[in-house]
């Protein structure tokens, strides 16, 4: 995407030695020669075709997918992961690719569950690029289209591969982590694949040049899923473990990390395996590289045991594996000299044999056999075998082979492990692979471990490029536009020159490996010769036997000296019989003694061809699966945060293939613009053809034909563009801009010249009038002058005659005031003489009147005095009478009350005659109906006998006249007839007369027992009245002692002397009484209690029936809708009155409470009928404040219960008061319905339960409110797009039609919360609750909003800004009309987002400083979420800056001192889902209910049973 045509002014990039590309400003076009000015200072002088233009309107952030980059070429793609990375954020689309830069330090907040919830069922795009979004790609695709999906995460080493890895599996767990293994003991499979890495990563990670902790082997992780999309097993797969390493490292690289664990394990292991320092080791020490910076090898031994034992490697294997380990470390210290025989080897020195005897005790094998193996071949001929000694080098060499061999095998079977505890399912229906494979890689010396690896990244390549031509396909199809032209580069070529067999360099390694004598140089001498004429072939000038392959990344140099014996993978039969034969059954295991290796001394086996095999296999599974991929990126080779080296990404991006996926973009259409957004761009180019079409695609259609632009694509959204067309008509685009503003520029310095005139001339104007009126201030200050000189005199003048006829005004009348004074003094004096005198006399006449009185009332009170006391003495005698008759009303009191209780005695004994009676005359009369019944059936009987009889008889009268001839008579048997007649007659009336007695006796018991219950009621009659009368003669009592005490005070005041009381005779206690009683107390006692012990068993069963039907009823009655009185719910005041009147709350053990818990959870099963809901809410929350009211302490005393017989009495009489004192009492039980209760456990468990089921209700609205506005909120993050062709053409008219169509969105959530709080409003649910569940509510739309803003960047513009700020008010406007009383502090809740908005909707926000933001306009924002939103903030109407870089250097300082606090990096917000109120609010809101004219239900006023409720 070259530029084709540029003019001076054009923005374009250009190559730079230093930092790849650098933009500059065209200053000079000659042809196709330019010289761009660049940013650096420096001119440069290019061809065209060198150039590439450079988007000015690219936002300062980046976009978050780089095909909607208008100039899609490297430069394009390099500055906006540069703009991004330096925003914090590191990852990026490329369509459909991930690309990952590793930040090199932690971004917590990136990872938590917060942000995993985010992007679960997300569009993909939808969100901000994340490897969540990808998983949830990949796994919304499996469960939806039924295709297996696969992930390959690429990158070189340091990339954050492993990283990304875990993310992705981590995400992947938690969407489908539900499906536990059978052998699991409860740990799920996910869980165990999670695990498994720390053990992996221990035997499988290396220190390299560029990454501390890099994977030396690569890894498919299979995630299996079942049918319903839950993970049901897993297998992990590896490749090509760099074997060389453990013989061989280069500095500063280090060895696999557990033999440094190893070496750093406590001492008792350490001893075990006699270990030491790791610079002793001969593998170790190879490098000066030991210890790791952050990385402590003992702490990271302990947690790989810890690790193994959660993937299922029990303590024993753990102590095989670090044996073998350890026995690995000792064979490499092992050297050799030369043998006693020619050409033989032995150990070198005693050393050597030390560490020969160590290992073959770690390998629990013999010594000497050890010794043979690493020594001797032994040749196996067709009749003989034959022994060959080894010289020293290449006894090292089969010591290296040995330890490589037993290394790899140990790492096969730890993943074979691994994967036998994970459990495969081999019925999964799908699966999801992780790919974590390394990179490209080019080194300074490559060798064969390189040139795999860059295999595999070929073979992967292909099928990229495979993959992204498909999306273009894809693209294209979707779009309906031609495509058949585009052409595919392919890299097969170059897959044939490695692979293809016979003819491949593998074939030929193969082959080279397989004859003893070939060497390296053998081998590239073959390949010289073989590949000669390839064009991806070469040979350096000055090597040797290095040879050059051009891969799709770049030159690579191999050297050849390792190749060969590192392709070999034959096991040597000596070490195959050796470790077979190890007494340890884990190291023999590692070694199994196959059929076909008995009778062969080794079988070769190559490591290319095997690798080979296993990416075929790799592809194949790859091939069955829908793919997606993540490109990880290292930002430099220091490994440290905030550094972007542009030349070390730019090749990362070409060895990842992401070049290679732009060039297939370019290839086609690259350039790829929505219509809006191209006619938003490019509708300056031709204006007229937005006001003539209303539709977009023939606007842009005309717009492209006016221009004259060939080789475009229309689709059905976007239009595509050819690699090219972009810039020109952005070339256009600027010379039509640049004439618009050359216009305005003309205009604008008219304007200037204008507007400089007009204000000299007022300059002039003003300067003429100030001078004229300068002018007459003169004249009119010397008229002035004169006329005030002559007032000036004349009231100089007039002064000084005023103040000659003053002083002679003063003298005359100081002489007048002198005389007139002495006059007055004299008169004054005689008065006050006059006036002494007088009062003199009268106080000598008030002293003799004073005396005479003193001396008259002395003598009265004297006589007073002894008359009192005369009457004081008969009041004293009187008093004295008094008492005497009290003592006497005394005792008729307890005569009284004996006769009380004889009654009373008299009463209970007539009642058990009455009853025994009743019981009596009931069996009497039973046994006497019985033989009623008897008499009649046999009156019955005998009457129908007798009928038949006299029937016969008649029969028999009948037929003698016919028998007149035969006259011959029975008398017999009339007689016998007759006379049992006659018996039966009498028996009749008989039995008539024993009737007639048994009913006049009936009578005579009905009228006996009518005349006892007459009597028993009149008994009762009498003791209510002998109450009474006690009752007024203790009222009596009780004012004859006051009055007495009253006259006796009195009588003490009037007398001065002490009267002794007088003794009172009798006795007053009624002791005596109880003597006359003809009962002994102590039998009248037991038989009281017997018979009330009777009494209340039958009582308390009867009770019991009776309970549990009311509390049928009861249930019956409430758990239907039966409405509210007075604003208060019926059910919750019935039920609590009958608790009440129950004693419910008081009782030890009662099923009331369950049945009513049991009938409300049955109540509120349909849980989105928030109607129902709100009824039930109204109705529990009541009841709950009601109880907790009644189970407050009240601080009222109750008095004493008096245990007497006249206490009793008395408490009855002051219980049941006259008819006014009983009104009064109705009246203020039913002012205080609430009454106090000592609640037992039963209550206080009813009362919890009542509680969990308000807080349960309350959530259940909450949530169901949530869920409605959940579509709607979505939809009003974002303002709706209009097109720009409209908007030109018909403003006003859009403006007319569609005035509420952009709020249609926030009129639903408005709609939704006026639903929902009428619905409140109807079921009279407490203020409180109504307050929390609309608190709630806008908290919830602030979190929604809010993070929703953060993680899409397009809401981060200022006309979405103004769309959310149009829709709060909206959302203000119904907090206002609702009033707090409803609404309580819910706008308060929107403070995040208001803010924000706020925020978006500033202009000139590069003028304002960080503290105007966090102090004045976002207090309440963090830093993070501050920064986040003005790095994605752009303006889509203005094209106004954002802040300036000074402030988001300040926020990017003040992030990074808390970047190791989750909780501080964490942006996004939380939901509050708990439950914001207490019983203790509920209480305080409800204070004011008034429960005293409640009526209770309807259907329970019928219901004789509940009239205690009317």
């Amino acid at each position: 995407m070259a530029c084709t045509t540029v003019n001076i002014g054009s923005c374009v990039w250009v190559e730079d030695p230093e930092v790849a590309w650098i933009d500059g400003e065209v200053t000079e076009v000659k042809g196709n020669d330019i010289k761009v000015l660049c940013t650096s200072g420096k001119t440069v002088a290019i061809k065209v075709s060198n150039a590439y233009p450079k988007d000015i309107e690219a936002p300062a952030s980046g976009v978050e997918d780089m095909t909607r980059l208008a100039y899609l070429h490297e430069p394009g793609v390099l500055q906006n992961m540069k703009s991004r990375f330096d925003i914090n954020e590191i990852y990026t689309y490329t369509g459909n690719i991930l690309i990952a830069v590793n930040p090199f330090r932690r971004l917590p907040h990136l990872y938590n569950n917060h942000m995993m919830q985010q992007y679960k069922g997300a569009g993909f795009g939808e969100l901000s690029p994340h490897p969540f979004a990808v998983a949830d790609a990949a796994y919304r695709q499996m469960i939806n289209q039924g295709i297996s999906q696969s992930i390959l995460v690429s990158g070189e080493s340091g990339a954050g591969k492993t990283e990304t890895t875990k993310l992705l599996m981590q995400y992947l767990a938690d969407m489908g982590g539900r499906a536990v293994s059978a052998v699991s003991e409860g740990r799920t499979v996910e869980k165990k694949v999670l695990e498994s890495n720390p053990v992996l990563e221990a035997f499988g990670n290396a220190k390299t040049v560029r990454n501390n902790n890099s994977s030396r082997f690569g890894k498919f992780v299979e995630i299996q899923f079942d049918k319903r999309g839950r993970i049901s097993g897993a297998a992990i797969r590896t490749y090509l473990l760099e074997r060389s390493r453990v013989c061989q490292v280069s500095d500063p690289e280090r060895n696999y990390h557990c033999f440094y664990m190893l070496c750093a394990a406590p001492p008792e292991d350490r001893k075990k395996w006699k270990l030491a320092d790791p610079r002793k080791f001969h593998y170790l020490n190879q490098s000066q590289c030991i210890e790791l910076e952050r990385m402590d090898d003992a702490k990271e031994y302990l947690e790989t045991r810890k690790a193994m034992d959660v993937v299922g490697i029990n303590s024993e294997e753990q102590e095989a594996i670090f044996r073998v380990v350890a026995a690995i470390l000792h064979l490499g210290n092992v050297e050799f000299g030369k043998g006693k025989e020619t050409d033989s080897s032995a150990p070198k020195d005693e050393k050597s044999n030390s560490h020969l005897k160590i290992a073959a005790e770690l390998f629990m094998c013999d010594e000497q056999a050890l010794e043979d193996s690493l020594c001797k071949r032994v040749i196996v001929t067709r009749g003989d075998t034959i022994t060959k000694w080894l010289d020293p080098e290449a006894a090292a060499l089969s010591r290296d082979a040995l330890a490589k061999t037993v290394y790899s095998r140990l790492f096969d079977w730890i993943v074979n492990k691994i994967n036998d505890s994970i459990g495969q399912d081999p019925d999964s229906k799908y699966l999801i692979g992780v790919l974590d494979i390394y990179g490209f890689e080019s080194f300074t010396t490559n060798s064969f471990e390189q040139f795999c690896i860059n295999l595999t990244n070929e073979k992967l390549q292909q099928h990229f490029n495979q993959h992204v031509f498909k999306m273009e396909q894809d693209e294209y199809n979707k779009e309906a536009i031609d495509w058949s032209y585009i052409e595919f580069v392919d890299n097969q070529d170059i897959l044939d020159l490695i692979e293809k067999k016979p003819g491949g360099i593998i074939a030929l390694l193969d082959e080279a490996c397989m004859f003893p004598r070939s060497t390296h140089e053998t081998f590239a001498e073959k390949m010289y010769q073989t590949f000669k004429d390839h064009k991806h072939f070469s040979k350096p000038r000055l090597a040797r036997t290095d040879f050059t392959i051009c891969h799709y990344a770049g030159d690579v140099t191999y050297q050849t000296e390792q190749f060969l014996e590192k392709n070999k993978d034959y096991v040597v039969a000596e070490h195959q019989a050796l470790l077979n034969a190890s007494r340890c059954t884990f190291v023999a295991c590692l070694f199994p003694l196959l059929a076909e290796d008995v009778n062969k001394s080794s079988k070769f086996s190559s490591i290319g061809s095997r690798f080979k095999q296993q990416l075929v296999t790799l592809l194949e599974t790859l091939s069955t699966t829908e793919p997606h991929y993540i490109r990880c990126v290292k930002p430099n080779n220091l490994l440290k945060p905030l550094i972007f080296e542009n030349q070390n990404v730019l090749q990362q991006l070409r060895c990842g293939g992401v070049m290679e996926a732009i060039r297939i973009s370019c290839a086609g259409f690259p350039t790829r613009k929505k219509f809006e957004e191209f006619l938003d761009r490019f509708s300056v180019l031709a204006p007229e053809v937005l006001d003539k079409s209303s539709d977009d695609v023939a606007a842009c259609k005309k717009l492209l034909e006016k221009v004259a632009l060939q080789g475009y694509q229309i689709g059905k959204t976007k239009v595509f563009l050819r690699a090219g067309q972009m810039a020109d008509l952005d070339a256009r685009r600027n010379e039509v801009l640049g004439r618009a503003a050359s216009s305005i520029q003309r205009k604008f310095r008219s304007y200037l010249s204008r507007k400089t005139f007009m204000m000299l001339r007022n300059a002039a104007i003003n300067m003429q009038a100030v001078c004229r009126g300068q002018l007459s201030r003169h004249i009119f200050e010397g008229l002035r002058r004169e006329a005030s000189v002559l007032k000036i005199q004349r009231y100089m003048r007039m002064h000084l005659a005023r103040k000659s006829y003053k002083e002679l005004y003063f003298a005359a009348v100081s002489i007048q005031s002198g005389m007139r004074g002495m006059v007055s003094r004299d008169e004054l004096r005689f008065q006050r003489q006059n006036k002494a005198a007088i009062i003199i006399q009268s106080h000598c006449r008030k002293f003799l009147a004073k005396s005479h009185y003193q001396r008259l009332k002395k003598a009265a009170i004297t006589t007073q005095s002894a008359w009192r006391a005369r009457l004081a003495r008969k009041e004293l005698r009187k008093l004295k009478t008094a008492a005497k008759e009290t003592g006497a009303l005394q005792a008729a009191k307890n005569k009284l009350e004996k006769q009380v209780e004889e009654l009373t005695w008299r009463l209970q004994l007539e009642k058990r005659m009455r009853m025994d009676l009743e019981e009596s005359k009931t069996q009497e009369n039973a046994k006497l109906r019985s033989a009623l019944d008897e008499m009649q059936l046999q009156f019955k009987e005998s009457k129908a006998l007798h009928l038949q009889e006299i029937e016969a008889a008649k029969k028999m009268a009948e037929i003698v006249p016919v028998l007149q001839e035969v006259p011959v008579v029975d008398t017999e048997l009339v007689e016998k007839l007759a006379s049992e007649n006659e018996k039966l007659k009498s028996l009749v009336s008989s039995l008539d007369q024993k009737i007639d007695e048994t009913e006049k006796k009936f009578e005579e018991t009905s009228k006996l027992s009518e005349e006892r219950l007459k009597q028993a009621r009149e008994a009762e009659t009498t003791i209510v009245n002998l109450k009474t009368a006690v009752h007024e003669l203790q009222e009596k009592i009780l004012d004859v002692e006051s009055e007495n005490k009253i006259l006796r005070q009195k009588s003490l005041i009037q007398t001065s002397g002490h009267l002794p009381p007088t003794p009172v005779k009798g006795s007053q206690n009624g002791h005596s009484s109880s003597k006359e009683s003809p009962f002994n107390g102590s039998e009248m006692e037991i038989l009281a209690r017997t018979q009330e012990q009777e009494s209340d068993a039958k009582t308390r069963r009867y009770h019991l029936e009776r309970q549990r039907e009311n509390v049928g009823a009861l249930i019956n009655c409430v758990k239907n809708n039966i409405g509210f009185n007075q604003g208060k719910p019926i059910a919750a005041f019935t039920i609590y009155k009958c608790l009440l009147h129950w004693k419910s709350f008081e009782a030890e053990k009662t099923s009331v409470f369950d049945r009513l818990v049991q009938m409300i959870g049955s109540a509120i099963e349909v849980q989105d009928d928030n109607e129902h809901l709100a009824y039930w809410l109204s109705n529990t929350s009541t009841l709950l404040f009601m109880i907790q009211q009644s189970m407050k302490p009240t601080p009222q005393r109750k008095p004493p219960v008096s245990t007497s017989l006249f206490g009793r009495m008395a408490m009855g009489f002051r219980s049941a008061p006259s008819s006014a004192e009983t009104s009064a009492a109705a009246a203020a039980a039913a002012a205080a319905v609430i009454r106090p209760i000592e609640a037992k456990d039963p209550a206080l468990l009813f009362k919890q339960q009542l509680t969990a089921y308000v807080e349960k209700i309350f959530g259940m609205i909450r949530d169901n409110l949530k869920n409605e506005l959940q579509t709607l909120l979505s939809l009003c993050i974002q303002a709706p797009r209009t097109s720009t062709g409209r908007s030109l053409r018909s403003v006003r008219s859009t403006r007319s039609m569609n005035k509420d169509s952009p709020l249609d969105h926030w009129n639903g959530i408005n709609d939704g919360l006026n639903a929902i709080l009428n619905t409140l409003k109807e079921n009279f649910v407490p203020l409180v609750l109504v307050q929390r569940i609309f608190s709630q509510t806008f908290s919830f739309i602030n979190v929604q909003l809010f993070n929703s803003l953060l993680l899409r960047r397009e809401c981060c513009t200022f006309s979405n800004g103004e769309f959310v700020k149009s829709g709060l008010a909206l959302l203000e406007e119904w907090c206002a009309e609702t009033k707090a009383e409803y609404a309580g502090s819910s706008w308060d809740e929107l403070k995040h987002i208001r803010q924000a908005v706020g925020f978006l909707v500033i202009h000139k926000k590069f003028r304002i400083s960080y503290d105007d933001i966090a102090h004045d306009l976002c207090p309440i924002l963090s830093v993070q979420q501050l920064y986040r939103i003005c790095t994605l903030y752009w303006d889509d109407s203005y094209n106004t800056r954002s802040v300036s870089q000074d402030v988001i250097s300040s926020m990017r300082v003040l992030m990074t001192e808390d970047s190791n606090n989750a909780d501080s990096s964490a942006f996004l917000l939380d939901e509050d889902s708990g439950i914001p109120f207490s019983v203790d609010d509920l209480s305080s809101s409800m204070q004011d209910k008034d429960f005293a004219e409640m009526k209770p239900a309807e259907e329970l006023e019928e219901n004789p049973a509940f009239s205690f409720l009317l």
